[in-house]
């Protein structure tokens, strides 16, 4: 894949490009994880180029990342799954190999994803949205019934002594609060379906995530 568009940055337009990353592109993007993701999140989950080196073999077709004049600014990464195969275990550690997809199932229906991350400075120029939506491309282009994934939900833990974290997605989902993750995937179009406890070690989710989906509408 690859495909130009423009972002606009500060009410000026700026070429970016999306397309498949490579291994060349190994050290920028670990450099866009170090930046998306500051402490306290914990930097042993940053992609290390192990784990980089098999998404570009196993699964090239869902390593996406953008650039705008030659730099890095975000990227999103996938593999193929039969859910079956997890539907008593739903944890991001599982489900992606520690992020080495060696679980790979290209015969599954599933898109999971595993990351998408943009660098602070370009969050609000939609570039987000734009890998979101190349993504689900890529749903449609092989024939898959859905993306699916699990999503942070870093404002839940200013509220987790009080309420639980199915009654956080629900304030959410009625607009009586927001939280940068879940709100910028409902955006998208994804679609929550459930909470996952114990997903990820993140300190301000508690650990928890919403599996959000979106389906295949020509499926």
């Amino acid at each position: 894949m690859r495909k130009e568009l423009y972002l606009f940055v500060d009410g000026k337009p700026e070429k970016a490009i999306i397309r498949n990353y490579i291994s060349s592109d190994f050290e920028a993007l670990i450099d866009v994880q170090r930046a998306s993701f500051p402490p306290p999140y914990p930097s042993e989950l940053w992609w290390n180029t192990e784990q980089l080196t098999e998404h570009v073999t196993r699964f090239p077709e869902g390593a996406l990342c953008a650039e705008i004049n030659g730099r890095m600014i975000g990227s999103m990464t996938g593999l193929i799954v039969d859910m079956d195969d997890y539907a008593d275990k739903h944890e991001w550690e599982t489900i992606s190999d520690r992020g080495y997809i060696r679980n790979h199932h290209a015969s599954g229906d599933t898109l999971y994803v595993i990351d998408i991350c943009v660098v602070p400075e370009y969050r609000k120029s939609g570039i987000g949205k734009w890998l979101m939506q190349s993504m689900y491309e890529t749903v449609v282009q092989l024939g898959l019934r859905r993306l699916l994934g699990g999503g942070r939900m870093p404002g839940y833990g200013a509220h987790a002594h009080e309420i639980s974290p199915e009654a956080y997605l629900d304030k959410v989902m009625h607009g009586e609060w927001n939280d940068p993750v879940i709100t910028f995937l409902l955006r998208c179009g994804r679609v929550p379906i459930g909470i996952a406890h114990h997903y990820l070690e993140d300190e301000q989710s508690h650990n928890c995530a919403a599996i959000m989906e979106w389906r295949n509408p020509f499926l």
